[in-house]
């Protein structure tokens, strides 16, 4: 029988799939703080910052809390080890692990990333102003837009998870991406604001239709990594991972 890529280099493979998940929990743990305490807007050049809700006004900032609190979790997993020692079968703290990744911080990493550069390549103006530029640095933008969607594809293509049913999987992305959007009208009802400037210029139904595309883009991301992650490791399924079970 063939041996696999990953069986033939498995250490080389769990040292980097270590190494992402350590880097990434203190890369997007400091984007977090330095965002959060480090960045602040005057009202006058967007009120929206100043307004109701502060950084957690934004998806983006959202994010970058789960993919911190996901690489935070995945670093913990591999210092305590992924099995149960006497049982062979994954620990709870691998199967939540494997559960997060799949539901939400695959999938919102890569909404957030496609989302966000799409709308700069049409007019900056709607998601990010020039205007914001000598307050938000350049970098801070690749930690919060650009890198979500790259330690992500490292994470997806130096280690495989367990997807879990759909119905779980999908219900997971839903309540996380309907809190946000509950969120974020509680935000406008009180202030008056829409946290994204796109919002402000669309009319009632185009806003109605941009939201519910938008809800339902995660569904597609979400089909994505599953499909990439079988993809990727099938192979793995009937040697090294016999107690597998894809998703159906």
């Amino acid at each position: 029988m063939e041996v696999s890529l990953y069986q033939r280099h498995k250490g080389v493979f769990k040292t980097i799939s270590c190494i992402v998940h350590a880097v990434g929990a203190v890369h997007f743990t400091f984007g977090c703080y330095y965002d959060w305490f480090e960045v602040n807007i005057p009202k006058e050049v967007s009120p929206i910052f100043a307004a109701f809700g502060y950084k957690l006004k934004f998806l983006t900032y959202w994010d970058a809390l789960l993919q911190a609190a996901y690489f935070i979790l995945a670093t913990v997993n591999d210092i305590l080890g992924p099995k149960d020692k006497h049982t062979e079968e994954p620990t709870m703290l691998c199967k939540v692990r494997n559960f997060v990744e799949c539901s939400m911080a695959f999938p919102v990493s890569m909404f957030v990333g496609f989302t966000f550069w799409s709308l700069m390549a049409v007019d900056r103006e709607l998601v990010l102003p020039k205007a914001l530029d000598p307050y938000f640095p350049p970098w801070l933008n690749h930690v919060m837009h650009t890198n979500i969607v790259i330690f992500q594809l490292l994470e997806i293509t130096t280690s495989r998870r367990d997807y879990p049913p759909k119905k779980w999987g999908l219900l997971g992305l839903s309540v996380f991406q309907g809190l946000y959007l509950t969120w974020m009208t509680i935000v406008f009802s009180v202030s008056g604001l829409w946290a994204y400037p796109i919002l402000n210029v669309l009319g009632v139904p185009a806003r109605i239709l941009f939201l519910t595309a938008s809800f339902f883009t995660g569904f597609l991301f979400y089909f994505f990594g599953e499909y990439l992650n079988r993809f990727l490791w099938a192979e793995e399924k009937p040697t090294s991972h016999p107690n597998v079970k894809y998703s159906k």
